[in-house]
């Protein structure tokens, strides 16, 4: 029997269940997949690595900056690149500047500093939730390899995507009927990531790229250019292997999403990228993967959402109050605040702590040691 379940390992869930652990709560994590993060994902492939999810990160308010700031004094992260182009009908320009950070061996690495001290449980796919009589949400599990079980919990925290969730809370729409009209009014589009490693080219070729990362047009296909091997230049190599994620716009991916041949709708995506770089050839390996709760276009305006009928559960995610890393942030630690309300109304009470995020992330960052 644990304080509290929260499904999702992305970044609301972890920060969610990072508060309440501190405050004393007895918190277990339970995500569907291998890695942790969400979005925030790194591929492994071929020696190398590449982030096909969320890109970066950067400074988009008071929780973002905090991270950021925190991330670096720890060595995690490093400055990017501060410009952002731009292609628009084959022209390329500079579009935006600001600093951009990503982590030495991939963005995932950030996500497994905040799931530092946490208990996860992995390859653990929720499929039911159900209220007990003796005051307990039980949580029916399907592992990776089909082995069932059950966890009980006395609170419970969603923080995955709202059709995710709202699959799981519609059995209890007589008893949550305003919280699920919330979270079924949230919208996503899919987003669809072609990965691609070429032949090593040598170092100097690829310094001479004036670019790092390249946003599309509204009326293009692609979304995003990002050349992944910027991001860990080794000084000491001679030759490098360039590496590519390119992701779709919207209307690109719900046009292909459902395809039997990704490779084919990967290798379209890619064709933009050969006429900026013509002398790259055909990639020696492509993976692609679909999102499909790529982004949130939809998102309701609370931070979290909650109800105590007929046990305390908390809904979370990027997807309460806007659509980026920094709501993710913020709902994270507003849904621990929120359950920790819930549970004392129930007479179960964790610690007494007044910290702040930043407080949160220096106690996280005396736990942490890098891979």
């Amino acid at each position: 029997m644990f304080d509290v379940a929260i499904v999702g390992a992305g970044i609301a869930g972890l920060i969610c269940a990072q508060r309440l652990q501190h405050r004393g709560y007895q918190v277990v994590v339970l995500e569907k997949s291998r890695g942790l993060g969400g979005r925030m994902a790194t591929r492994r492939l071929q020696g190398t690595w590449a982030d096909h999810g969320i890109r970066c990160v950067e400074d988009q308010g008071k929780f973002s900056q905090a991270l950021v700031e925190t991330l670096l004094e720890q060595g995690v992260t490093h400055l990017w690149t501060d410009t952002l182009h731009r292609l628009d009908s084959g022209k390329l320009t500079e579009s935006d500047r600001h600093p951009r950070y990503v982590a030495a061996d991939g963005i995932t690495t950030i996500a497994k500093f905040l799931a530092s001290g946490l208990e996860i449980w992995r390859d653990q796919r929720v499929q039911a939730i159900a209220s007990m009589p003796e005051s307990a949400w039980n949580l029916t599990l399907e592992s990776a390899t089909l082995e069932k079980k059950n966890v009980t919990a006395k609170s419970l925290v969603l923080a995955i995507p709202a059709p995710q969730a709202a699959l799981l809370i519609e059995p209890f729409a007589e008893q949550m009927p305003t919280l699920l009209a919330a979270v079924q009014s949230v919208e996503f589009a899919p987003c669809i990531t072609a990965i691609a490693a070429y032949a090593p080219k040598p170092q100097s070729q690829m310094t001479e790229i004036p670019w790092r990362a390249i946003a599309g047009s509204e009326a293009s296909d692609l979304a995003w250019i990002g050349l992944e091997t910027t991001k860990h230049l080794d000084p000491s190599q001679s030759e490098l292997t360039p590496v590519i994620v390119a992701q779709s716009s919207a209307q690109f991916a719900e046009r292909y999403l459902e395809a039997a041949d990704l490779q084919t709708v990967g290798q379209q995506l890619l064709a933009t990228v050969q006429g900026l770089l013509p002398w790259l050839s055909p990639p020696e390996v492509l993976q692609v993967h679909r999102w499909r709760y790529g982004f949130v276009t939809k998102p309701i305006a609370d931070t979290c959402l909650s109800t105590n009928q007929p046990l305390p559960l908390v809904c979370s995610g990027d997807w309460c109050g806007g659509n980026q890393i920094e709501n993710a942030l913020q709902s994270g630690w507003a849904a621990a605040e929120q359950m920790a309300i819930l549970m004392q109304k129930l007479g179960i009470f964790g610690g007494d702590r007044s910290e702040d995020f930043a407080d949160l992330l220096r106690a996280l960052s005396f736990s942490y040691r890098q891979p």
